[in-house]
Parts: structure tokens; sequence; C-alpha cells
């Protein structure tokens, strides 16, 4: 980045903090990627004790992910839920359907509504951010629709802004590999299943504890694609 480009990311980050402040307490729906330990992070440090981190637990979820969220967590002194979201049992979640990811968050959305509420949080917020306007994303319509924050668009953030404040903040995924739910290695109408699930973890870990850093296992059938 420039030194212009760097100067408006740190400027991007106060907008944010004060954005932040002005919701008074916060649920963030915290996946430990890039963009929600940045988000979260920054929130721990505005509002202190009033904000919690919430993490799905279903087999869609990387168990590699879920781990480094609770390590997170406990070191930064964050209030941390784990929320069962088994997407499997969504009614046509494993079909596979084009709005797959809507009916996820969907679900998912209202569970962490619910959690908040019991923890006397008044929002929640997730860490999407500039880059996945321009993507098919129809989770971002469930967002939509229960009045969830999006912080990081909010004060229109792009990936690289935040990989630099995240670097600038030492947090351990600036250089993180992107990730997303294991559901996304299917291609639509391809049967989702608990088997699949795990093959698809597992052969990913494999990659990743060789030294790959970024990538996808796609499943066809029986099939992998690299």
């Amino acid at each position: 980045m420039t030194e212009k480009e760097e100067r408006i990311a740190v400027e991007k980050l106060g907008m944010l903090k004060e954005y932040i402040e002005g919701l008074g307490s916060l649920a963030v729906a915290f996946s430990s990627g890039v963009d929600s330990t940045f988000l979260l992070k920054v929130a721990k440090e505005v509002l202190g004790e009033r904000v919690i981190a919430v993490t799905a637990k279903s087999c869609s979820f990387p168990e590699r992910e879920q781990k480094e969220a609770v390590s997170f967590c406990v070191k930064e002194g964050i209030k941390h839920l784990i929320c069962e979201s088994e997407e499997l049992e969504i009614e046509g979640f494993r079909e596979n359907p084009k709005n797959r990811c809507y009916l996820c968050k969907r679900e998912l959305f209202e569970k962490i509504g619910q959690l908040a509420k019991e923890h006397g949080m008044e929002y929640i917020a997730e860490g999407s951010n500039m880059d996945d306007m321009g993507d098919y994303r129809p989770g971002l319509q469930a967002v939509a629709e229960l009045g969830i924050k999006s912080p990081l668009r909010e004060v229109k953030l792009y990936k690289e802004e935040i990989r630099y404040l995240s670097k600038k903040m030492e947090l351990p995924t600036w250089d993180k590999q992107s990730i997303a739910c294991l559901a996304s290695r299917f291609v639509y109408g391809e049967t989702i299943t608990e088997e699949k699930l795990e093959m698809v973890d597992r052969a990913e870990q494999l990659l990743l504890d060789m030294g790959f850093h970024q990538v996808r296992v796609r499943i066809h059938g029986m099939m992998a694609r690299i």
C-alpha cells in the first residue's frame, strides 16, 4: 500500500471505533477469520466488557477454526459463547440450493440474536467487508433482513486495508488464508452430507499441514479437486 492508502486505512479505523462506540454493546459473530478477528479486537478495545464473541459449532465449520477462535478469546479476555448451529438440520440445506448460504445465515443469526439478548447485548455484528459486495452473497440478504450490523462495510473497509491494520495491531490473522464454510466446496445441487464435509475438512487440513497457504478442496461426487 502507498503512504496515502495507509493513511486512509488508519482514518477508517478511527471511523470504525466511533461507529462501534455508538452501538453501546455488541455480540460479534466470530469465525476466527481475518475480518471477524479484526472486528472483534477493535470492538474489545472500544467496548471492553460490553462485547461478546459468538462462534458457530457445526460440521461445516472446520475444527481448526473453532480451536483458533477459542484460543484468541482466551488470550484477549473476551467472553466467548459457542452456538450450536447444525445446518444439515435446516429444511432444504442438504440439497444445496443456490440460496444455501441464506438458509444458513438466517438460522445462525436468529440463534445469535437470542444469545445476545440473554447476555444483554444490544446489537449483533458480522465481519463482511467492501470486497464482499461484488460477489454473489445470499447470506448478506439474511444480514439485512435481521438488522445485523456490518461495521467494516459501514466505514468502507476493504480486505487489503484490514490486513494492513491487522498487521499494525500485531494480530496473528493479518496474513491468514481466506476461509469459508466447508459447504461452499460443493457445487449447487450436490448433496451435502456429514461424511463428505469431514472428507473435505481432513483433506484441507492435510494440505495446510504440508505448508500450502491458500487451498480449497472441492468435491464432486466422490472426486476431489484441489
